[in-house]
């Protein structure tokens, strides 16, 4: 089964993501509301696959996503983002292995396409 950590500041968004992904046979291992505590369980936990808002209060997700791309086992990431793939393109093609969802595109399938393309 794969294992899910949810990064995002918006604690509805979180559950609603965590219930559909649950639902979609996905285990999800942990929630993080900042960049702080997702590198901290993210190194605890050791998931699959981090979902990974853009915008986080202390630091931007593709901040997030370098620092995890230093671990010796990285996990996949899928960015996910209130605004769509056009405002991030550059950014996102500087993280290797990572895919991009708006938040209003997440469904299992969308997440299980995210994952085989990272």
């Amino acid at each position: 089964m794969t294992r899910v950590l949810i990064v995002d500041d918006n604690a509805d968004f979180r559950r609603l993501a965590r219930q559909l992904l649950e639902r979609g046979g996905y285990e999800v291992v942990g929630e993080a509301e900042d960049a702080t505590s997702a590198l901290l369980v993210n190194a605890e936990l050791h998931p699959d696959v981090v979902l990974l808002d853009v915008q986080l209060p202390d630091r931007d997700g593709f901040a997030v996503a370098e620092t995890l791309a230093l671990d010796e086992a990285p996990p996949r990431i899928v960015f996910i983002s209130s605004r769509d793939r056009a405002a991030y393109r550059r950014r996102l093609t500087a993280v290797p292995g990572s895919t991009f969802l708006a938040k209003g595109e997440l469904s299992v399938q969308a997440f299980d396409r995210a994952i085989e393309a990272g």
